[in-house]
C-alpha cells in the first residue's frame, strides 16, 4: 500500500499534489489528501416483514435516503418447504428484500446497529449486513460530491 502511495506521488504532476494539501506524500490514497472524509456502503438483506421497522430505525438516526430491492435468496437454512393444495413442494430461494444505504464512515457502527436492531427476529433466516468501502458519491441534480452529496 505504501509503495502504491509513493508510486502515485512520483507519477502525479507537482502543482496536482501542491492542491491536494497534504503535508506527507505518504498520506495520498487514490488522489485523496489526508483528511478527506471517507464514506460507506451498507447493503442489508432482511425478512420482507421487518421493512419498516428498519425504515424508521434509520429514519431516526438521520439516515436520508435508502433503496429497497425485492430479492430472493438462501443461507443457511437452505430454503423451507411449504404445503399447497396438499402438496408439498421446497422452495428453494427465500424472499428477501435488499435494503441499501451511503452514509459517512463514521455513521456506520450506529448504522449497523439500527438495522441489526430493527430486523432481528431471533428466528433462521433475519438476514445479514455488510458494509463497503464507498470513493465516490455525486448528486446529479446540484453536482454535488463526497459526503455533500449523502
Amino acid at each position: 500500500m505504501v509503495l502504491d502511495c509513493i508510486l502515485l506521488v512520483l507519477l502525479m504532476p507537482i502543482g496536482q499534489w501542491l492542491a491536494t494539501g497534504a503535508d506527507d506524500p505518504l498520506c495520498i490514497r487514490r488522489g485523496m489528501a489526508q483528511g478527506a472524509t471517507s464514506m460507506k456502503y451498507v447493503v442489508a438483506i432482511v425478512k420482507p416483514f421487518k421493512l419498516d421497522e428498519v425504515r424508521d430505525a434509520l429514519m431516526r438516526i438521520g439516515v436520508q435516503g435508502l433503496t429497497v430491492t425485492e430479492s430472493k435468496g438462501y443461507g443457511r437454512q437452505r430454503g423451507h418447504t411449504e404445503i399447497y393444495r396438499g402438496a408439498e413442494y421446497t422452495v428453494n430461494f427465500v424472499p428477501k428484500l435488499k435494503v441499501e444505504v451511503a452514509v459517512r464512515s463514521d455513521q456506520v457502527d450506529t448504522v449497523i446497529d439500527a438495522i441489526s436492531g430493527a430486523a432481528k427476529t431471533g428466528q433462521i433466516g433475519d438476514g445479514k449486513i455488510f458494509a463497503f468501502d464507498l470513493e465516490q458519491v455525486v448528486r446529479i441534480r446540484t453536482g454535488e460530491a463526497g459526503n455533500d452529496a449523502l
